[in-house]
């Protein structure tokens, strides 16, 4: 059975959220007073988590499932969790700050997980201090030597580019993705930091991204498949990405479902309703309750995000609260 919605746009990529939790307090998408956290007796089990992902898996086809956060990596014994899903036929990867992958990331590789997309929007002490009010640089960067290490399928760096903050590190960042061996894909600034301040105008768009990395590198694009990242390679032949989400939006091809921790099926990360799982799996719903309720929620999926739209609507979550 395969999971669509009303424009005929195949689903494939489930992403769980398994907190809401951060030990990050990135500026851009917290406020000083911090956000009202779910409390630990509202998330989803892992054992309800991995009941739906086989729901997801098997029954509907699903071949990519993302644990996200918040900080995943903050939910306790978070390993056992990525050994239940790992039984699995789907490809497993965990996004995070990579602020434990020194101490883990071979212990997460050993679980099962089979990629990682590590979170890190500046090179610079002094920035990367201002965005997430810790001073953990080093520490981040030694994770990602140690998830190198650990030998997992990838390990990707995401970049959120924001004019005036980290735009001038576009070129730092290609750079780094040479010297540890990694994909470096720049996201898009989009409207899901929960200050509510984004404007059009913070946005670094794919356009100028390319123009910098151009100063100093000639590169080729190459083909994408179902990413929504557009790929290239370099001629020295690294890799790096860009996620247009903004300026050049992949609605058309997007085959993603988003659970959050408490149990939500979000449709897209844009969505301004949603299905509440947790509510029908403690109530007693069986799986064939669960499959009908989640392909209405997810048959009702909109046209697209709308952002720059006149009639656009700011999700009520931020994405710390929604998972990537």
């Amino acid at each position: 059975m395969e999971l669509t919605d009303s424009f005929g746009r195949i689903h494939k990529d489930l992403r769980i959220s398994v907190t809401d939790r951060c030990n990050f307090r990135c500026n851009y998408c917290m406020p000083e007073e911090g956000l009202d956290w779910t409390k630990s007796s509202e998330y989803l089990t892992f054992d309800e988590i991995a009941r739906l992902a086989s729901i997801f898996a098997e029954r509907f086809g699903f071949t990519s499932i993302r644990l996200t956060g918040g900080e995943p990596t903050l939910r306790p014994k978070l390993f056992h969790l990525i050994s239940q899903l790992a039984e699995l036929d789907i490809n497993l990867a965990l996004t995070t700050n990579g602020s434990d992958l020194v101490k883990n990331a071979m212990v997460y590789k050993e679980a099962g997980l089979d990629r990682l997309n590590i979170s890190l929007d500046s090179l610079n002490p002094e920035t990367f201090y201002k965005l997430t009010n810790r001073d953990e640089l080093e520490r981040v960067v030694d994770g990602i030597k140690s998830a190198k290490s650990s030998n997992f399928d990838s390990v990707k760096i995401n970049v959120v580019i924001m004019r005036g903050v980290n735009d001038s590190e576009v070129v730092d960042f290609v750079d780094f993705g040479i010297e540890q061996d990694v994909i470096v894909r720049f996201i898009e600034f989009m409207p899901l930091e929960a200050h509510g301040i984004w404007d059009e105008a913070s946005v670094y768009s794919a356009k100028e991204i390319l123009s910098d990395v151009s100063a100093k590198y000639s590169f080729d694009q190459i083909d994408s498949g179902s990413s929504p990242s557009q790929r290239f390679v370099t001629n020295v032949g690294s890799e790096f990405g860009i996620i247009p989400s903004v300026t050049d939006k992949f609605c058309s091809s997007c085959d993603r479902v988003r659970l959050t921790c408490d149990g939500q099926i979000r449709n897209c990360l844009f969505a301004s309703t949603h299905l509440d799982l947790r509510s029908l799996i403690r109530g007693g719903a069986s799986d064939e309750d669960l499959i009908d309720a989640i392909s209405q929620e997810v048959f009702r999926k909109a046209e697209s995000h709308g952002i720059g739209q006149v009639n656009f609507i700011r999700p009520s979550k931020s994405m710390s609260q929604l998972g990537g």
